[in-house]
């Protein structure tokens, strides 16, 4: 589980697909684009970025699990917000999540900002040129779990 259940959901999109399994809580950025509102442009596609820097452009934070299941022998858990491998993904663009997707350096703290790292963590330490992507509320408990105000604009 990458994400506690308590969570604020102020702005969220749904207009990208994810061609990948992902643990939902990490930050996803966009690796192909669509044109104009790509609502249902199957071009419009995100993943987590396997290095973050300067050229990643972060879109939200995952809110579903994307799995790979063969449909014809199990079914979608609906109840863990699961959705199929190339399907659309709810993004979390403004709000307030707790995360165990997250790159401790020491200094993890509320009030820290949060800049998107590999793999779609989030981390306190900037790379070179990385995005903010909001700001810690906590610091990381003794599961790994941080509370995180994500705001990506």
């Amino acid at each position: 589980m990458a994400l506690k259940p308590d969570r604020i959901e102020t702005q969220t999109d749904v207009s990208f697909f994810m061609a990948t399994t992902a643990e939902r809580g990490g930050v996803a950025v966009v690796t192909t684009s669509g044109s104009g509102v790509s609502m249902d442009d199957g071009n419009a596609v995100v993943a987590y970025a396997a290095t973050a820097d300067a050229t990643t452009l972060p879109v939200g934070l995952l809110l579903n699990d994307v799995v790979n299941y063969d449909l014809t022998k199990q079914h979608i858990n609906w109840h863990k917000d699961e959705v199929q491998i190339d399907s659309k993904v709810t993004l979390l663009r403004i709000g307030q999540v707790t995360t165990n997707l997250v790159n401790d350096s020491g200094n993890v703290a509320a009030g820290a900002p949060a800049y998107l790292a590999d793999a779609g963590y989030v981390s306190d330490d900037q790379c070179t040129g990385c995005p903010k992507v909001g700001q810690f509320l906590s610091g990381v408990d003794a599961d790994g779990y941080a509370k995180v105000s994500i705001n990506i604009t």
